[in-house]
């Protein structure tokens, strides 16, 4: 066999020579249109008329299953319809159970955990600390997210991979060369190619996608996003869980830290073992239990505003944090590693975005969840006011005598919806990752029907249990556990300022002193909490590093050996020439029935297919490559999930099918309807075929009769007809200026005469024979591939690819068990890629 550049090379020049490019001279290669020119062929030698006859004078771009429907769709405008004021209510009460869990609960811990790093000697230091957390929420959840970084979202999808998605759409960074033009005209992919006139926007794109190391670097970035968030799937329900049942140690005589332990480690198995049930049984009391945690935190905090010290209202003035640094200095810095603690989960607010609005999100905070917050703390400052000695479990201290044990069931519940919401975002981001290929493949289970986003991964939540069973029982206090969330926490929210810097100097081409505004301001504050939060390194801030560490060499090197492997088949794949000289028989005998051989090739005849002629008595008569592919969308419509073509000559009864999916979209459909949707695909792809040769033919004669007939040159533009048919042959329908006109509608003019008998016999036939082969029965090739590093590799390169890599590969769902399809239906050979 041999590579795969010069094969293409050859293959090029075969399409050239042959007579018509749909009857099968077609190969699968990106080869630019062609023309014959003023009578002369490719090399330059003078044709006849008769020989011009037999050859395409204008070649269009090759027709693809689904175009004409991707196009229709990609001109309309998506606007989103007008939502009701009720339901954007609806929407807003709902967030408060799913989004701000997490963000909610944080008055749990959060004094607690500043006043055991400064203690209270004077008003100064709680004016001070409430100061600092009043602005810290002002500026981090409010400003930053509700105005800014929500607005930034991925075709209503948010998250660190819907950012990096997004840019992926606008800049080529995406490690894996898989993508094709056609992919643009999917309907979601809502593409605006930055405008000549801002020439920043072009100069960025181009330095991303000339330089390999910052497409490495950005996807580090990402890689390392994600894995913190991974992270807080762990420390959110520890922490969380922690907090709540803290409270019975004044309240319950000899419940001690041992009974804290146990009974948090209890509720903590019990929350990860009801996840399978999936989070629309779990979560229907969600938002009703998180309002009334709402509720409670502002009616108390008013409580102890006006009961023991309504002053705490000086905080407002910021010069207190400025008296709060001086007076305390070091330990104020280290402070504030408790500080950002009150802005726990507020990645949430973007990373949940899918489920909802940007509005229902921003009312929801800003009538809310700010207001709340904030009465809570100022509560809790005013009873310190009076009672500093009670900063270590200042929030059940505050709680007014007989309302103890329904706010503690409030806190208990709302701390384990908080979890839930952390763990639900975990097992998103995974498959996020994995639909990207920074991932192995593991098994989801999507546990509703109605909403594709609700999804329980087994492996990844008893991971999850067993390391919040072992960070609580290592730590034993919730104080060594807040220095690790922090640094999760911080780490997240860098990442996402990079990210939607990057994001509005490309897309949005934002001013550039605006754009770079946003990067230091939020960059500064942000640079400053993670200087804090590093400073506890030793005392448990090691724990998300290493969790993220772990994560990411994980990811990375699942990335790093996927796009080798795509690499190498691209290099061994089967050259035309060689596909020529077997025949349509390809050298064995064709049975009845469809082949369908799955591989990651969007273009080329992948080596698997010698290996299966080598290893078979025999091969099906009809052979279908199918290629399982994730773009940068959240979610591929239906009627663009196809693409067809053809490979090799008509006879071969060869063809591409490119199956493509969205980050967001749930594979769910079993094999019978796989297959029946993708016959009923290829059906109306022959057909569609059939007409544009039918129209092209049609063309060809019409053009060498005026050509022939000089006297018709002058009424030439007079005759509509033939005008109307040229425009989408001579000039490309996606890329024109004008170019609205489809190829349906192009068909739609011609004469119900203008396909031959023999093209409408020969149409026939094949339909039959895909039907024949169809009841016959499919059968899945798929390849048992090894992965190895080349001799000549360097060492670090070999223990990556031959231990670490292929350990992942081995543990890893394969691609029979996604697709669920019956083991008597599959054949499987060996095959060993060198990297």
């Amino acid at each position: 066999m041999e590579g795969g550049g010069s094969g293409d090379e050859e293959s090029v020049k075969l399409v050239r020579s042959e007579s018509r490019w749909v009857d099968g001279s077609e190969v699968d290669s990106e080869s630019p249109p062609w023309s014959v020119v003023d009578g002369e062929d490719y090399q330059g030698r003078h044709v006849s008329s008769s020989s011009l006859r037999r050859r395409l004078v204008k070649k269009p771009k090759r027709v693809d299953s689904f175009d004409v429907e991707a196009m229709e769709n990609y001109n309309a405008h998506h606007h989103s319809k007008d939502v009701s004021i009720w339901r954007t209510l609806s929407m807003a009460f709902q967030t408060l159970g799913v989004v701000y869990g997490d963000l909610g609960t944080s008055p749990l811990y959060v004094f607690t955990d500043v006043f055991s790093k400064v203690p209270i000697r004077s008003e100064v230091d709680v004016l001070g600390a409430l100061s600092l957390v009043m602005y810290t929420i002002a500026l981090i959840p409010f400003a930053k997210y509700v105005f800014i970084v929500l607005k930034a979202n991925d075709n209503g999808e948010g998250g660190t991979f819907a950012l990096y998605s997004l840019i992926c759409r606008y800049a080529k960074v995406n490690l894996l060369p898989n993508q094709q033009q056609a992919d643009e005209y999917i309907s979601s992919f809502k593409l605006k190619l930055p405008t000549p006139e801002l020439e920043r926007a072009l100069n960025i794109k181009d330095t991303l996608e000339r330089k390999s190391s910052l497409k490495t670097l950005l996807l580090l970035l990402v890689l390392m996003g994600t894995s913190m968030i991974i992270g807080d799937g762990i420390l959110t329900p520890a922490m969380s869980v922690m907090s709540a049942v803290s409270g019975l140690q004044g309240k319950i005589p000899g419940f001690d830290t041992n009974a804290v332990v146990i009974v948090s480690i209890v509720i903590l198995i019990a929350l990860f073992s009801i996840q399978r049930f999936g989070t629309s049984k779990v979560g229907l009391s969600f938002a009703p239990v998180l309002a009334l945690w709402f509720f409670c935190l502002g009616s108390i905090g008013i409580y102890n505003i006006f009961k023991h010290d309504i002053t705490v209202l000086r905080a407002f003035n910021p010069a207190y944090i400025y008296f709060f640094f001086k007076r305390n200095t070091a330990k104020a810095w280290s402070a504030l590693g408790g500080c950002v603690l009150c802005v726990t989960g507020a990645e949430a607010m973007f990373a949940d975005l899918g489920h909802f609005s940007v509005l229902s999100i921003q009312v929801a905070f800003t009538c809310v969840v700010f207001p709340c917050l904030l009465l809570g703390y100022m509560g809790q400052a005013a009873y310190l006011m009076k009672h500093p000695s009670s900063a270590e479990r200042i929030f059940y201290d505050s709680i007014p005598d007989g309302l103890f044990w329904p706010v503690f069931v409030i806190a208990t519940l709302a701390a384990m919806i908080a979890s839930q919401a952390m763990i639900s975002a975990t097992f998103s981001c995974i498959k996020q990752s994995m639909a990207l290929g920074c991932f192995p493949r593991l098994k989801v289970i999507h546990t509703s029907r109605k909403l594709m986003g609700q999804i329980y991964i087994p492996v990844i939540n008893w991971f999850l249990m067993i390391m919040c069973i072992v960070v609580v029982a290592s730590f034993r206090s919730t104080t060594g556990i807040a220095n690790a969330y922090g640094i999760a926490e911080v780490g997240v929210m860098m990442v996402s300022t990079t990210l939607v810097t990057l994001v509005m100097l490309l897309i949005w081409q934002t001013n550039l002193f605006v754009a770079l505004g946003f990067l230091m301001v939020f960059g500064t504050v942000e640079l400053i909490y993670l200087s804090a939060v590093l400073s506890k390194i030793l005392d448990g801030g090691w724990l998300p590093l290493a969790f993220a560490s772990c994560f990411l060499c994980v990811m990375y090197t699942w990335n790093y050996g996927s796009v080798l492997k795509y690499q190498s088949e691209v290099r061994e794949k089967i050259s035309m020439d060689f596909m020529i000289d077997l025949g349509s028989t390809l050298g064995t005998v064709r049975t009845p029935g469809i082949g369908l051989l799955y591989n990651e090739l969007v273009q080329g005849v992948p080596s698997i297919l010698g290996r299966f002629l080598l290893s078979l008595p025999a091969i099906h008569s009809t052979i279908v490559f199918v290629c399982i592919k994730y773009v940068p969308v959240p979610v591929v419509p239906q009627e663009e999930r196809f693409l067809f073509r053809r490979v090799c000559p008509k006879d071969y009864h060869m063809f591409r099918c490119i199956a493509r999916y969205g980050y967001k979209d749930v594979r769910k459909e079993d094999h019978h309807a796989f297959e029946q949707l993708l016959v009923e695909s290829l059906e109306k792809f022959l057909r569609r075929e059939a007409q544009d040769l039918a129209l092209e033919n049609n063309i060809a004669d019409m053009e060498l009769d005026d050509a022939a007939s000089m006297s018709l040159r002058e009424d030439e533009n007079t005759v509509s007809g033939v005008g109307d048919l040229q425009i989408p042959l001579m000039h490309d329908q996606r890329m024109g200026n004008g170019g609205t006109s489809t190829s349906s509608e192009v068909v739609s003019l011609l004469p119900s005469s203008v396909m031959s008998s023999d093209e409408d016999q020969s149409l026939e036939y094949e339909l039959s024979a895909i039907r024949e082969a169809m009841d016959s029965g499919f059968t899945y090739l798929l390849a048992h591939g090894d992965i190895r590093a080349r001799k000549e590799s360097w060492f670090l390169k070999k223990l990556v690819i031959n231990y670490f890599y292929a350990f992942l590969r081995r543990n890893c769902r394969g691609g029979a068990a996604n697709m669920k399809v019956p083991h008597m239906n599959i054949l499987q050979v060996g095959m060993t890629y060198m990297v």
